[in-house]
C-alpha cells in the first residue's frame, strides 16, 4: 500500500493509545452501574466524579456544572431547546447564525415553528459575526445567544469574550458550541462569560459516542431526556462509563499539551497553505486568514468539483473531506460558504483539510505536491475552464 495521509481530523481522531488504555478495565473488569450503592457501583462513579473533576478543570468550571451526553449533537440540543423552554416567561428570541453546525441550527428552526423567534447573524467573507449587529438584534424578549466558539468547516473563531461581555451586560444566557474549539484553544468559560458551552471527545483524540454540556451554575434549563435521576436528575440514562472515562483523560492530555500543540498546528498548516495557495492559481482561502483554528486549511478550487476531487484524494491515499452536501444526496453546497458570499459554483469545489498530531512535514509535502496535478486534470474536463484558457 502507498503513503496514506489522514487530514479529517476536523471530521474526527483517533482515540489515543493512553486514554484507551484507561478505559479498557470498565468494559469487563469494573462494570458496575454508577447508581447502584453497592462497592461495585460506587467505585465506578467514583471515577465518573474524576473524569466530571477533569473535564471543569479544563475549562475553568466547577464539578457539578458538568453533565455528561452522547456527544455534541446532544449537547447542541439540550443548551438550546433546554434554556429556550425554560425562559419562556422571559421571551422568545434566540440569536444565532447563519453558519451554526446543522445541530444547533436545525434546533433553533424546530423551535421557531413553535412559536420563538429566531435572528441569523450574517457573517462577513471571513465568516466573523460583526458585533454590531448583534448589538442590533438584542431586544427586551432575547433570552439565548448560542454562537459558535469555531466554524467546523472553515475554522474561524469567533470573538468569544466580547460576545459574553454584550451577553452578561444584558442579562441573556450565552451558549457556545466549542466542539471544533476544545483541544486546540484554551478556553476558561468563567473568564468568557460563557453560560453553557457544547464538546464532544473524539475531536480531541478521545472516543466517539460520549459529549459534554457545561451549565453555569444558576442557569435555568430544562432537561432534554427523561427517565431517571443520572446526572444530578438533569439527562436520564445509565452512563456510558469508559465514554466518560476516555473523555475525562483525552481532555486533561489535551489541556496540559495545548500550547505545544496549538503552534505544532499552526506551523503545518500554514505550511500547508502557503504551499496550496502558491502551486495552485484560481483558489480561494476560506475563512479567516489568521482567526482560524490552528489545523484547519480550508479552500474553494474554481471550475471543479469537490466530489471529484475527494475521491482522486483518496486513490492517492489522502483524506480530505468537502463543504458540499451532494454526498448527502441534495444539490446544496455548504451552507457556510453560501453565507461568506461564495457563488453556488465556486462553493461546489471546496476542500477542507484538518491537521492533527499524527501529520509531519512529510506528509504536508506530499499534499502539496499531489493536489496540483489532481486539481489540473479535473479542471481540464471543465467547459468554464476551457474558456478561462481561451481568454473568455
Amino acid at each position: 500500500m502507498g503513503k496514506r495521509v489522514y487530514l479529517d481530523h476536523a471530521a474526527t481522531t483517533y482515540t489515543n493509545e493512553e486514554v484507551l488504555k484507561e478505559m479498557l478495565p470498565y468494559f469487563s473488569k469494573i462494570y458496575g452501574n454508577p447508581s447502584s450503592i453497592h462497592s461495585f457501583g460506587r467505585e465506578v462513579k467514583k471515577q465518573i466524579d474524576i473524569a466530571r473533576n477533569r473535564v471543569a478543570k479544563a475549562i475553568g468550571a466547577l464539578p457539578e456544572e458538568i453533565f455528561f451526553t452522547a456527544g455534541g449533537s446532544e449537547a447542541d440540543n439540550w443548551a438550546i431547546r433546554g434554556i429556550a423552554y425554560a425562559n419562556k416567561n422571559k421571551g422568545n428570541h434566540i440569536i444565532t447564525t447563519k453558519i451554526e453546525h446543522h445541530a444547533s441550527l436545525y434546533t433553533c428552526e424546530s423551535l421557531e415553528k413553535e412559536g420563538y423567534r429566531v435572528t441569523y447573524l450574517s457573517v462577513d467573507k471571513y465568516g466573523m459575526i460583526d458585533i454590531e449587529e448583534l448589538k442590533k438584534a438584542i431586544g427586551d424578549d432575547t433570552i439565548l445567544i448560542s454562537i459558535m466558539y469555531a466554524n467546523n468547516e472553515i475554522g474561524t473563531i469567533q470573538p468569544i469574550e466580547e460576545i459574553g461581555k454584550l451577553a452578561k451586560a444584558n442579562k441573556i444566557y450565552f451558549h457556545t458550541d466549542a466542539v471544533q474549539a476544545i483541544g486546540n484553544i484554551r478556553i476558561n468559560v468563567k473568564e468568557q462569560n460563557i453560560d453553557s458551552l457544547s464538546l464532544s471527545a473524539h475531536k480531541f483524540y478521545g472516543p466517539k459516542g460520549v459529549g459534554v454540556l457545561y451549565i453555569r451554575k444558576g442557569v435555568k434549563v430544562n432537561n432534554l431526556i427523561y427517565g431517571g435521576a443520572q446526572e444530578k436528575g438533569k439527562r436520564a440514562g445509565t452512563e456510558n462509563v469508559p465514554g466518560i472515562i476516555g473523555l475525562g483523560k483525552a481532555i486533561e492530555m489535551a489541556s496540559e499539551n495545548i500550547d505545544e500543540y496549538n503552534k505544532t498546528m499552526t506551523q503545518l498548516r500554514d505550511r500547508l497553505i502557503k504551499g496550496i495557495m502558491n502551486n495552485i492559481p484560481y483558489t480561494i482561502l476560506t475563512g479567516h486568514p489568521k482567526m482560524r483554528l490552528p489545523g484547519n486549511a480550508s479552500f474553494c478550487f474554481k471550475f471543479i468539483e469537490g466530489e471529484a476531487l475527494l475521491l482522486n484524494l483518496d486513490l492517492k491515499g489522502i483524506a480530505g473531506s468537502s463543504g458540499s452536501a451532494c454526498t448527502s444526496g441534495s444539490l446544496d453546497p455548504s451552507h457556510v460558504l453560501l453565507a461568506i458570499g461564495l457563488p453556488h459554483e465556486i462553493a461546489h469545489g471546496s476542500l477542507r483539510l484538518t491537521l492533527g498530531d499524527i501529520n509531519t512535514e512529510e506528509d504536508v509535502d506530499y499534499v502539496v505536491r499531489t493536489l496540483p496535478e489532481i486539481v489540473q486534470k479535473l479542471r481540464e474536463m471543465s467547459p468554464l475552464y476551457e474558456d478561462v484558457k481561451g481568454g473568455k
